[in-house]
């Protein structure tokens, strides 16, 4: 039934300019403009988005909050840094990162944090 729906992934933010530049320039995402007094939107299809929504007392849930798929995370991961995002490593039981990257026989993933501490991921599904 909302397998066609438009999809929007709501992020909560402390600083609205803070996180809006993060997220084009360092992110490379593309602005859509305001939705609301307090919110804007990333999106480049116009069917699915980011928004960021100014909540000043909010705090970071500790989960991955939005997983971005990628065809190659290796040279994702390094365009990525280039634009200053750190990303995180992992030793956990059943979660180890190698150079940011953990792999499963599914797929390799690597975590970093937005300005206002987000977690949010790169994917690469492996066939």
């Amino acid at each position: 039934m909302l397998s066609t729906t438009k999809a929007t992934t709501i992020l909560p933010v402390r600083d609205m300019d803070r996180a809006r530049s993060f997220y084009e320039k360092s992110l490379g995402l593309t602005p859509a403009g305001s939705m609301e007094e307090g919110s804007f939107l990333f999106s480049d299809d116009g069917h699915n988005g980011i928004e960021l929504m100014l909540k000043p007392e909010s705090s970071p849930s500790g989960n991955t909050e939005l997983s971005f798929e990628v065809e190659d995370i290796a040279t994702e991961l390094s365009a990525l840094k280039s634009q200053g995002v750190r990303f995180e490593d992992y030793d956990l039981p059943g979660l180890k990162t190698v150079n940011h990257i953990a792999e499963s026989d599914a797929l390799k993933a690597a975590w970093f944090t937005d300005t206002e501490g987000n977690i949010l991921c790169l994917h690469q599904v492996l066939t």
